[in-house]
């Protein structure tokens, strides 16, 4: 509980609904599924505290200390961008590689008509690699399943939510995504990789990490909440530069997606942050153009060139496209429905321990091997194309024309799609001039299995992204309406595979200025943008009449209480007294001992509000607020006084600001540290140097969707509601982030349920 004046009620699991079953009551907002357990939940602290002590800190600054904070923040903005920008490239050269040896030695296999051996050992390779890959989520890190983004959304929002963010969450997000895409899975490496640099972040700005003996302590500066939360932002935006090479489609991705605060600074580090990624992959990538990288070769990680060749576009074509947008919002809000639905009955699995996570990763590894081995059968084989330039069949790993079982000068076009990497398949589905290169009945198997093969891949005990399987279906059903066209467009059948999967995209995710930045600059192809935006507004407007965004609704379904930019219409009804409750727990400015102690042990509060009274004021006024990790800190100095007397500037003497910082995950005082006498208990501490003496307040009469907004933006996780008259105590509450939440209010007025 983050701080007192909010009670809890077991009305809010009807309302809410997360990943919980019955047996795990959410009965309030402070826990959450994170990985596969529920865990507790606590809210950041972006307000600047401003006490005694830490005013004294700000004064004593020189010029040199302010300049190396300075120095400081851009030099970790270019250590995000380089250690992402590697992580980025290190995953597509393993995923190449692994993949692609699998590949080829099954394609061996098959060109001696060994096809029960190719079957075996081709579904024998993706077994091991998806166990791999479960065991490491199962066992490690389970917060590192699925794609990571509603994670770093939340905690961008002001939720910390256990292991986010923790190094072990890192090492498994990278090799369980390596390992996870590997094994032919329908997912992709693009969410995880925004999970990564947001972990790469936040194990620079906490000063590393005490545990694995990774600590620097001139980053002192940044052991606040505001500081983790822009370096976490840059990671995140780095994360999306380095899964598509599109730098400043990363930045609008943090900015559209991810963030809930956002400011001119900011966006000047994030640019530069992602501009160092791209420096870095194209380094990279450079380097493996003499072939030294293995079968990665020129690869040039996902970077799609459909370069149209027809740049005019007339009124059938307009027409054409908007139904595509129409047609791939109602297929992405309804991809939405499913995940839902599947990640829920996947809770049930994945509650029950470990093992039972592991052997669901088996199963789908089993099906999907079956699919992409199996469903090929079902292709004729087609005579190779006589004007063609490249290798056909293609005999190797990547290519669009696979031989699969045909004779000679023949490819099965089924495999060219299902026996290859999804990047892969994605290029040969955005080739431009291959009309006839996939029969119709060919796209729509592969749409109806990609499908459905994404939508019960999410869920799974293994880091897996929605970009990929979402472009993949996209991809397909717009190459089906490109080919159905046929003559009666003038755009190109890769044209409208690219306009496919930005409508996809739409219908699911709910973005449209990032969407379209990145996917120009994945495809390399400006003329489209015009018919791109189209396709994006009409899709997300159509989907946006069923459901939210998959991100929201994972977010909504694990729990997390995330507060909307606006708030919900029934709160106009009610003020900010409405949702207060107590016993309010206060403490004088000079106050015993034993009082914190059994204060802190008694409650689950993270601040409590700070009173003077007589003598030291005329009348009891509220001097302000005080954290429960401060009062920590001050009860482990043992600065206590035998009398109610004022010792602050003893304290200021004894204490450093950076004794009060933000601890990193697992560090700081605990309440078991503290080895407080018996007699110490009856001794008293001043509170005044470590009490901010300026939280925000608002009158209680205040409505409480205007509280909402203004707790939102300012990013608080203390509100103090105060008296209207002046003939009462100094305050009546204290609004947390989950007096606002839904559930809580609708259980304090059930009537509201009926209302929207």
């Amino acid at each position: 509980m983050e701080g007192n004046g909010s009670d809890f009620s077991d009305k809010d699991t009807a309302m809410r609904e997360p990943l919980l079953v019955r047996k795990r009551l959410n009965s309030t907002s402070q826990i959450a599924i994170v990985g596969a357990s529920v865990c507790p939940i606590e809210s950041l602290d972006y307000e600047i505290v401003e006490n005694e002590l830490f005013k004294q800190d700000w004064r004593s600054r020189k010029r040199v200390q302010i300049f190396q904070y300075i120095v400081l923040k851009w030099t970790l903005a270019l250590l995000i961008g380089l250690g992402t920008g590697l992580v980025g490239f290190f995953n597509n050269l393993a995923v190449e590689n692994i993949a692609g040896f699998k590949l080829l030695l099954a394609s061996n296999l098959m060109l001696k008509d060994k096809y029960g051996l190719a079957f075996v050992t081709f579904a024998g390779c993706n077994m091991v690699l998806a166990i791999a890959a479960a065991v490491l989520c199962a066992y490690i890190a389970p917060s590192a399943a699925g794609s990571g983004i509603p994670e770093v959304k939340a905690y961008l929002n002001g939720i910390d939510a256990h292991s986010i963010l923790a190094p072990s969450t890192l090492f498994v997000k990278i090799f369980g995504s390596i390992l996870g895409v590997s094994a032919g899975f329908v997912v992709g490496k693009e969410g995880p990789m925004v999970h990564t640099g947001a972990c790469i972040a936040s194990l620079l700005g906490q000063g590393g990490s005490r545990k694995y003996h990774l600590t620097w302590k001139w980053l002192r500066y940044f052991k606040n909440d505001r500081d983790r939360r822009d370096l976490i932002t840059c990671g995140a935006a780095a994360g999306v530069a380095a899964a598509f090479r599109a730098p400043v489609g990363g930045v609008l991705f943090a900015l559209e997606e991810v963030t809930s605060w956002w400011r001119s600074a900011l966006l000047w580090r994030t640019f530069f942050t992602t501009a160092v990624v791209a420096v870095v992959l194209r380094a990279l990538i450079e380097f493996c153009r003499s072939g030294k990288c293995g079968l990665f070769g020129q690869g040039g990680l996902i970077m799609f060139d459909v370069n149209s060749s027809q740049a005019t576009y007339d009124t059938p074509d307009l027409l054409t496209v908007i139904f595509l947008g129409i047609v791939g919002g109602i297929f992405g809000s309804l991809y939405n429905f499913l995940v839902d639905k599947v990640l829920r009955t996947y809770s049930i699995f994945n509650e029950q321990g470990p093992k039972f996570r592991v052997l669901l990763v088996i199963v789908i590894s089993l099906l999907t091997s079956c699919c992409a081995y199996g469903i090929p059968w079902l292709a004729q084989c087609k005579p190779c194309p006589i004007e063609l330039k490249n290798e056909c069949p293609t005999v190797g790993r990547s290519g669009n024309y696979k031989n699969f079982q045909c004779q000679p000068g023949h490819y099965n076009d089924l495999a060219s799609l299902f026996l290859n990497t999804n990047d892969d398949a994605i290029r040969n589905l955005f080739s431009n001039g291959t009309q006839n290169e996939f029969q119709l009945s060919t796209l729509v198997i592969f749409f109806a299995a990609v499908y459905c093969l994404g939508i019960i891949t999410y869920g799974i005990a293994v880091p897996s992204g929605l970009f990929i399987p979402v472009i993949l279906a996209g991809a397909s059903y717009g190459r089906i309406v490109g080919t159905v066209a046929g003559s009666l467009t003038s755009l190109d059948v890769g044209l409208f595979s690219l306009l496919g999967a930005a409508s996809f995209l739409g219908g699911t995710m709910r973005m449209t200025v990032s969407l379209c930045i990145i996917l120009l600059e994945l495809t390399n192809d400006l003329l489209m943008l015009p018919l791109m935006m189209l396709v994006l507004l009409i899709s997300k407007t159509v989907a946006d009449c069923f459901n939210k965004g998959v991100y929201d609704q994972i977010v909504r379904m694990k729990g997390f209480p995330y507060m909307e930019a606006h708030a919900e219409p029934y709160m106009r009804h009610l003020v900010a007294k409405d949702v207060v409750s107590g016993p309010l727990i206060t403490f004088s400015s000079i106050e015993k001992v034993g009082n914190i102690l059994h204060a802190l042990k008694t409650t689950g509060h993270h601040g409590f509000p700070v009173i003077d009274e007589p003598p030291f004021t005329d009348a009891p006024e509220l001097c302000g607020l005080v954290l429960k990790s401060h009062l920590l800190v001050l009860l482990k100095g043992k600065k206590f006084s035998k009398t109610r007397m004022l010792v602050g500037s003893e304290i200021l003497k004894t204490f450093e600001a950076n004794d009060f910082a933000k601890a990193g995950s697992g560090k700081g005082v605990k309440l078991e540290d503290l080895d407080i006498t018996a007699e110490e208990m009856e001794m008293y501490v001043d509170l005044h140097p470590i009490t901010n003496t300026s939280p925000y307040t608002v009158v209680e009469t205040m409505s409480l969707a205007k509280a909402a907004v203004l707790f939102r933006e300012l990013g608080l996780r203390h509100l103090c509601v105060v008296p209207k008259t002046h003939a009462r105590p100094p305050i009546v509450g204290i609004l947390t982030r989950h007096d606002f939440m839904p559930g809580h209010i609708r259980g304090l007025y059930p009537h509201f349920n009926s209302s929207k």
